[in-house]
Order: C-alpha cells, then sequence, then structure tokens
C-alpha cells in the first residue's frame, strides 16, 4: 500500500471540514424543538448533542460503506482530486443554506456533489445509478413522509393521552420527555450523518491506493470523523435552529416530544439498513407533522414551501458546483490550488454576510425573527385559530402560565391583553342625576 500522499491529506482535511459544517448544519435537527420550548438552555442543549453525536459515530460502519463502495464505482478511475472537488460543492451548498436559515440536507449536497465531480471527470460510469435510486432518492422522498405521518399519530396520541390535565402537571414529564428523544435524535445523528465524511474518507484511501477496495473505516477515521461533527454540533447553527424551532409551527413540549422521538425512529431504522438519508428532511417532516396533529396549531407553509424547494435544488446545485471545480482540478496541481482559494475566498464571503445579522444563542428564540404570515398560512389560521388560552412552556417554574399572544404566537396582539380595560366615563346626564339624588 502507497503511503497518503499530500493530494489525499489535503481531502481528508476538506472532508473533515465539510463534517464540521455537517455539524452545525444539522444541529437543529436533535435540538431546535427542545430549545425553542425551553425544555434545554441553549448551550447545554448543543453540548450534549456533540457528546451522542459523538458516541452514535461509533455504533455503526453500514452507511459509510454505502459511500465508499456504493454510489461511485471504487474501480472506475476515480483519483483523489474528484472527491475533493465533491466536497468543495458540498461545503459551498451547507454554508449557503446556513446563510439563509434553510434546513437543507448535508448529505444530499455531499451526494450531489460526488456525482457532479464524477460524472465531469470521469463519466457516468462512474456513477451507480441504482445505489443512488435505492438508497438516496427513494429515502429521499419516502423518510419526510413516514416521519411526517408517524409524528400526527405521536402528536395527536400524546394530547389524547393528556385530555384533562392541567398544563403545569404535565410539564415536568414532557421536559423529561423531550431531553430524551433530543438525546436519542444526537445518537442517530451520528450514527448516520459522521459515517457519510468515514465513507469519503475511506474512498479516497481507496482511490489512493492507502486501503484495500471494501474496506471498513480505519479506526483514526472514525475518531476523526467523530470529532469534526461534535465539534460542528458544539458551535450551533442557530439560525436553522431558529428556522425549525419557531420558523415552522408554534412548537409546544408535548409536539416537541413527539416530533423528536418519530424522527429518531426513522433515523435509527435507516441506518441500521444502511440507507444514507437526510437526517434533515426526517427531522423537518416530524416538526411539520408536529404542526398538523395538534388541534388549532397552523403550519406555516410558507416556510415549508422555501424549505422543499432547497431539498430539491441540493443535489444539482451541489453538483454542478462540483462539476466546475472538478473541471479545474483535472488541470494539475495549478487546478486544485485556484478551486482551494476560490473556495476559501467564497467562505469568507458567506461568514462576512452572515455577520450583518448574527444569530447566536442569544436571540435564537426570538419571535420577532419569524418570517410575515403567507397567505395559505392566514387562511388556515381563519378556520382553525391557534389557541389562546394560558399554556406552560416546560421550562417553566410549576403553576406559571403565559397566553399565546405573550409567547408571541403570530396572529394575537400582546399589547391589545396587555392593556386594561379604561372604566367608562360617566356621561353628564347621568352625573348630574347622581348628585340630584345625593
Amino acid at each position: 500500500m502507497e503511503h497518503i500522499t499530500l493530494l489525499i491529506g489535503i481531502v481528508i482535511v476538506t472532508a473533515l471540514v465539510f463534517d464540521f459544517t455537517n455539524g452545525f448544519h444539522d444541529t437543529a435537527n436533535a435540538m431546535a424543538t427542545t430549545i425553542s420550548t425551553g425544555a434545554l438552555g441553549p448551550r447545554v442543549a448543543v453540548a450534549m448533542s456533540a457528546i451522542l453525536n459523538l458516541v452514535g459515530a461509533f455504533l455503526s460502519v453500514e452507511v459509510a460503506k454505502t459511500i465508499s463502495g456504493g454510489i461511485i464505482d471504487e474501480d472506475s478511475g476515480i483519483r483523489p482530486e474528484v472527491i475533493f472537488a465533491g466536497l468543495i460543492g458540498a461545503i459551498l451548498w451547507n454554508l449557503v443554506t446556513w446563510l439563509a436559515g434553510l434546513p437543507s440536507s448535508s448529505s444530499h449536497a455531499l451526494f450531489g456533489g460526488l456525482i457532479g465531480a464524477t460524472v465531469v471527470s470521469v463519466g457516468l460510469d462512474g456513477v451507480n445509478g441504482d445505489a443512488i435510486v435505492m438508497k438516496v432518492l427513494i429515502p429521499a422522498v419516502a423518510a419526510p413522509i413516514v416521519a411526517g405521518i408517524a409524528t400526527v399519530a405521536a402528536t395527536r396520541l400524546t394530547y389524547r393521552l393528556g385530555r384533562g390535565r392541567a398544563p403545569e402537571d404535565t410539564a415536568k414529564g414532557y421536559r423529561a420527555g423531550q431531553i430524551a428523544s433530543a438525546a436519542l435524535v444526537s445518537l442517530a445523528h451520528g450514527t448516520n450523518d459522521a459515517q457519510k465524511t468515514m465513507g469519503v474518507i475511506t474512498l479516497a484511501l481507496v482511490t489512493g491506493g492507502v486501503v484495500a477496495p471494501d474496506s471498513d473505516p480505519p479506526l483514526w477515521v472514525i475518531v476523526s470523523a467523530g470529532l469534526a461533527i461534535a465539534l460542528g454540533t458544539y458551535l450551533g447553527g442557530w439560525r436553522i435552529i431558529r428556522t425549525m424551532g419557531k420558523g415552522i409551527t408554534d412548537i409546544q413540549p408535548p409536539q416537541g416530544f413527539a416530533a423528536q422521538t418519530g424522527a429518531a425512529t426513522v433515523i435509527l431504522a435507516s441506518s441500521h439498513i444502511g440507507f444514507a438519508l437526510s437526517t434533515t428532511q426526517v427531522c423537518s417532516g416530524a416538526v411539520m407533522g408536529a404542526g398538523v396533529g395538534r388541534k388549532g396549531a397552523v403550519v406555516r407553509w410558507s416556510t415549508a414551501g422555501r424549505m422543499v424547494i432547497a431539498w430539491v435544488l441540493t443535489l444539482p446545485a451541489a453538483g454542478l458546483v462540483a462539476g466546475g471545480a472538478a473541471l479545474l482540478a483535472d488541470q494539475g496541481n495549478a487546478g486544485v490550488t485556484a478551486v482551494a482559494v476560490l473556495a476559501v475566498l467564497a467562505c469568507g464571503t458567506i461568514w462576512a454576510l452572515s455577520r450583518r445579522k448574527p444569530v447566536d444563542h442569544t436571540n435564537v428564540n426570538e419571535v420577532g425573527s419569524q418570517e410575515p404570515v403567507g397567505a395559505v398560512t392566514a387562511a388556515l389560521r381563519s378556520v382553525a385559530p391557534p389557541p389562546a388560552g394560558p399554556v406552560v412552556s416546560a421550562a417553566a417554574p410549576e403553576g406559571a402560565a403565559e397566553t399565546a399572544a405573550e409567547r408571541g404566537v403570530p396572529g394575537t396582539a400582546p399589547e391589545l391583553e396587555k392593556t386594561p380595560t379604561p372604566t367608562p366615563t360617566p356621561a353628564p346626564a347621568a352625573a348630574a342625576a347622581s348628585g340630584a339624588s345625593s
């Protein structure tokens, strides 16, 4: 076996950078609903998610095998430059959607980047079409639908079981349930998404002759990929957490518990089978299902529509960027250097744009950040308005309640609720009569 060359080293570092972006891009999958309902503080939530992502990276290698030897044909003449170009396409798409606050799929960005770079450099023969259809496209369509339907049923069952109970009596139980289900989602995320980077690094090692084809990821690959995604998770993708927790629907603790449990079940099942599905799409589908499942709740379909558009564009957009990068990288060392420089400049520009309106743990739950109500949402709300009675947050002390207006639910008017009703001034005639009688 050959030693790791400089180019393969660059590919490995780039893969870990992608893994890092995958971590902060997908933090919302596990923790958005937990943070939005107050079950956990933002910093504590992302720290717990990071640790469990790292643990999950060691539990399975089935998804890594799908990436390293399933989607791309290892024997088709794939070179490290191709993998490098594919990773650049995935990283840039992750950052663009993060800037927009859209929970798009890091997994599909990676698949699109690898496919686009492979097609440009090797041709269609370098791509395993059957594997893409069976293990990528079909799960991409089915997983969010399955997660959404399961969460609708779970949400309705949860509210039915809690019927007749005061919200303050169930708040502590739902808080514990949300924390447990969020931990399960984080663990499941590690078993699925961390392995994708392991698969890419293993593919690079195979193309460079460092390991034999069809090999499992070496231990150092598993450790480095787990640490990279854990670090990205800890830093938190606050923009996407805001969208998932506040932008799709108004999440209450029972909904958050149902959404996270349904999502974790789907992700763990797919990891066991070896389906490299999008955890983002699964969790987004679960959140929408939670909105549909609660009577009186309204899904903000304008936000959901933008998310779906991002999902559809992810594969081709990352593929186009990666294809252009592959054309440059095929020119030799100068081309690889040019791709790296352009990628760094693009990443720097995106980061600078994000500083104009920063989002962090201090303002992630600000209700004022929600987008305007769309026509579909307004129509649905007129038929089934959100409940305006007092509700109790999972993190609130027992007995504490707040109205829908105080929580900032769109369509309510806090200033009207909080303004005391003025005492009517007696009419002059009535006042005179009163004075005469006295």
